[in-house]
């Protein structure tokens, strides 16, 4: 299908821009109070996720109302231990929850290879609905956890500030942790091939617990790993964001990927010299920008852009954006970036 406005897959792809694309990460969510009618009329977050109708709608929702440049699927990226025999919840102010975690290598051999086809057909068919209904007015973004990240939820069982279970498997058991990494490795790639297949425009990674790790342990039990999935992704750009993995930055920017996200902490001038030119980068405003003044919140935008430049660069928050940050206060962010000059 060919797309309206492509300046996010031109951005991407290194081709020249007229000018800044501009998206939001979690740009589909709590912010927007039709996300928030949708969602009351359902159990909560997982049905929401596990219903392609209402999975499309809410993915469109930030494309008509904020005006994004690019629609990203609603979904998680836990959907894959999901797919792969470790179900989970998500409690409502707490965050995800694993009944049962991965603490032996039995448990490891006993999880499968997700399927996508039959194990995730409800992300590929709210994937399919989206592009149909959205009718190429702007990209789609598939998404997948990156295997460490993923692979910490499964041992932890939530989230944590250290994630001292997950980290101290790494130690213990590394032939444990490279033997579940590969599962969730495959498991990934065969999602995203299907993400693509059904209609993605570009895959996202996202690394979320990259920083906690110490460099040795996040060049041997994520890089690697990274690496894999964005080498299979063939007919579309990657994106991949490790939040707070600085130490590794140089090593990032070797991945076979396209886009590299940074953090509101990244430094974009070092950012800029390390990738040579060679690397889109995506980011990075810092996400309490949009708890200031629409004056303010133009000036940081504007600041940030003219460190970034205008080519090979889509302008993005550092993070997710926060739940409690005003829609207007995000559409002063993407006017400000649209009307740069």
């Amino acid at each position: 299908m060919h797309l309206k406005n492509d300046l996010l897959i031109r951005a991407a792809t290194g081709q020249p821009v007229s000018r800044i694309p501009v998206w939001l990460m979690r740009q589909a969510g709590r912010i927007l109070p039709q996300y928030r009618a949708v969602r009351e009329r359902l159990s909560g977050f997982v049905e929401l996720v596990r219903t392609p109708e209402l999975a499309a709608e809410v993915t469109i929702q930030p494309v008509d109302i904020l005006e994004v440049d690019a629609a990203i699927i609603f979904s998680d990226i836990l959907v894959i231990p999901e797919a792969m025999g470790l179900p989970y919840e998500m409690v409502e102010k707490k965050g995800p929850y694993f009944p049962s975690t991965i603490k032996t290598m039995e448990q490891v051999n006993e999880l499968r290879i997700a399927d996508a086809s039959s194990d995730l057909h409800y992300v590929l068919d709210a994937i399919k609905m989206v592009k149909s209904a959205i009718n190429g007015r702007v990209p789609l973004i598939g998404f997948a956890g990156a295997p460490w990240t993923v692979f910490a939820y499964m041992i932890e069982g939530s989230g944590s500030k250290t994630f001292s279970k997950a980290r101290r498997m790494l130690y213990q058991y590394p032939e444990l942790s490279h033997k579940l990494l590969d599962k969730i490795t495959q498991s990934t790639i065969n999602y995203v091939k299907a993400q693509v297949e059904a209609g993605a425009d570009l895959i996202q990674i996202f690394d979320s617990w990259a920083g906690i790790l110490p460099k040795a342990h996040y060049e041997t039990y994520s890089l690697p790993y990274i690496a894999k999935i964005c080498q299979a992704v063939e007919d579309v750009p990657t994106t991949v964001f490790a939040k707070g993995a600085y130490f590794s930055f140089s090593e990032i920017a070797h991945l076979p990927c396209d886009t590299i996200g940074l953090d509101w902490q990244s430094d974009i001038t070092e950012a800029r010299s390390i990738t040579g030119g060679n690397k889109t980068l995506q980011g990075n405003l810092d996400p309490c920008v949009l708890y200031a003044s629409f004056e303010d919140i133009t000036r940081h935008t504007k600041e940030m852009v003219e460190q970034f430049g205008s080519q090979r660069y889509i302008a993005n928050l550092g993070h997710g954006v926060y739940p409690d940050t005003k829609p207007d206060a995000v559409k002063c962010f993407i006017d400000a970036v649209k009307n740069y000059h």
